[in-house]
């Protein structure tokens, strides 16, 4: 069994997540709102959100996204070791070494931009081609600060110093929403890509410097030492993540490929149901799998790998049970949700429930885009990068012919669809090469779990799409009013079924949130 402090140290650093991811995906709601309050699903809102392609491959490429997965428990041993220069040597190449392949490499991507487009959007062309190199060449050098920020923001977090990482994104969210509302009207959605650039310095780069900075903890010295052990294996580490093709990143790509030879606005409808499903998913599953990560990293570290993948499993088991209950909600109350971010304004009744559509489609895959988050980092923390890459590589190059005809026989519904089914599909063999490389005899399983609460959710959806049709029958009302009145019960009810159906979780998060509702009430 985890260890009490192990649970107290993650607890605290979940707190501090999930109080970030709240309101990170609240900003990111607002964020969303301004864009698409200003740019709708036109042919500019389609160039901009596929303009984030060039920049996710060369973050990508660079390993960027698992940076501090592979940097921390490496990190980690040296400080356990009680060799705290150690590790800042490794520091000083990997940022040295970093900023030198950006300086080469960012350029030579916004060179190249134009002739790569043919792969990227090949649906794009004329003025809507144009938007998109231009937006592109902006949005590129972000990626700088994306990645050298994540290294910072490791050194934070190998610390147990998680509040300025946890917080980056308000910057990068809030430098979009200000630029887009002072800019917005006149410069268009090129205003939103210098708010990508502005807020990728302020927030991933400069809230984990000026942590690192406080807390005393940057010693960087240029350097640059290709014989260093530890150098070349963060390299061995990071090759698979680099060569291979993840589903969490390549499901974007894909959908901005096969979306750009649909119907204009298509990519921006998909762009922002996938941005619903987020929410939860980020709240839930990025904030455990992140507070979560250095102790599963410092257990691993330690020699207890079965004490680490209980620790992961009972934190996965808590995440799911919230997962699938919004899955529910969001489901059911998507239309309503998207007529309060974005209005009607720019979009018709019949956008907004396609959006709703997408939404439904995207929450599929809920569970398992949050539970992914969660058991990637086991393997991560064993520092097995091999595995989930060549994972990953499989399922995509399987499901790449299934992208392509959906997206041609059945549209944006069909895109929807293949997302769902590529991230469900990688996630459960993720839990089961999980298992065989770092469980116990005795180990916890999600099988169980997924068996009660599969039920709870479809029976609380039909209750939930019935009172919706309900409501609709006798004229409506207002779409806040609505969305929460049948997504409220869609949650509550899943709950409720899946209590009585035998999980066990549900009695521990709701005896978690009474806990922290007692404490706020008066003596």
């Amino acid at each position: 069994m985890p260890s009490v402090n192990a649970q107290k140290r993650i607890g605290i650093a979940a707190l501090i997540w999930g109080a970030s991811m709240m309101l990170s995906r609240a900003i990111g709601v607002i964020r969303e709102s301004v864009i698409g309050r200003t740019l709708g699903d036109s042919p500019e809102a389609d160039a901009y959100w596929a303009a984030f392609a060039l920049p996710g491959f060369l973050q990508y490429m660079l390993a960027g996204g698992a940076l501090s997965m592979v940097f921390i428990p490496m990190f980690s041993r040296y400080l356990e070791k009680n060799d705290a220069e150690g590790g800042w040597r490794l520091f000083s190449i990997l940022f040295t070494t970093l900023s030198v392949i950006l300086a080469v490499v960012v350029p030579t991507f916004i060179f190249i931009t134009p002739w790569v487009s043919s792969l990227a959007v090949p649906g794009f062309e004329g003025e809507k081609l144009e938007i998109w190199i231009r937006l592109t060449r902006i949005m590129l050098p972000a990626q700088i600060f994306h990645i050298l920020g994540g290294l910072l923001s490791a050194v934070l977090m190998a610390k147990d110093k998680h509040a300025l990482p946890a917080f980056a994104n308000l910057g990068y969210s809030g430098g979009i929403i200000v630029f887009g509302i002072a800019l917005g009207p006149r410069l268009g959605p090129e205003a939103f890509a210098w708010g990508v650039l502005v807020g990728s310095i302020v927030g991933p780069f400069g809230l984990p410097l000026i942590g690192c900075l406080r807390e005393g903890l940057l010693h960087f010295r240029p350097r640059i030492d290709f014989a260093h052990p530890d150098f070349r294996r963060y390299l061995w580490l990071t090759l698979p993540i680099a060569v291979a093709f993840s589903v969490v990143v390549v499901d974007d790509w894909l959908i901005a490929r096969f979306g750009s030879v649909l119907e204009e606005g298509v990519i921006s409808r998909l762009t922002y149901a996938k941005t619903l499903m987020k929410v939860p998913m980020g709240i839930f599953g990025l904030a455990v799998a992140s507070a979560a990560y250095p102790t599963l990293s410092r257990q691993v570290n330690e020699g207890m790998p079965a004490t680490a993948y209980d620790t992961l499993m009972r934190s996965c088991r808590q995440m799911l049970v919230l997962a699938f209950a919004s899955q529910a909600a969001f489901t059911v109350a998507g239309a309503d949700v998207a007529e309060v971010i974005w209005g009607t304004a720019r979009f018709t009744p019949a956008e907004l429930n396609e959006i709703g559509l997408y939404t439904g489609l995207f929450c599929l895959g809920l569970g398992a885009w949050a539970a992914n988050s969660i058991l990637a980092r086991g393997f991560y923390a064993q520092q097995k990068t091999w595995i989930p890459s060549l994972a990953g590589s499989g399922i995509i190059l399987l499901l790449y012919p299934l992208y392509a005809w959906l997206a041609s026989n059945y549209g944006g519904p069909g895109l929807g669809m293949a997302s769902s089914i590529a991230i469900t599909l990688y996630t459960v063999i993720l839990a089961v090469l999980l298992r065989r490389t770092m469980a116990g005899p005795d180990a916890d399983n999600l099988w169980t779990l997924l068996i009660r609460m599969v039920p709870a959710v479809l029976l609380a959806t039909g209750a939930g799409w019935g009172l919706d049709q309900f409501i609709d029958q006798q004229g409506g009302l207002p779409a806040l009013l609505q969305g929460a009145l049948t997504g409220s019960l869609a949650l509550g009810l899943t709950l409720i079924l899946a209590r009585i159906f035998g999980v066990p979780e549900v009695s521990e998060i709701t005896a978690k949130v009474w806990g922290k509702v007692r404490s706020k009430l008066p003596a």
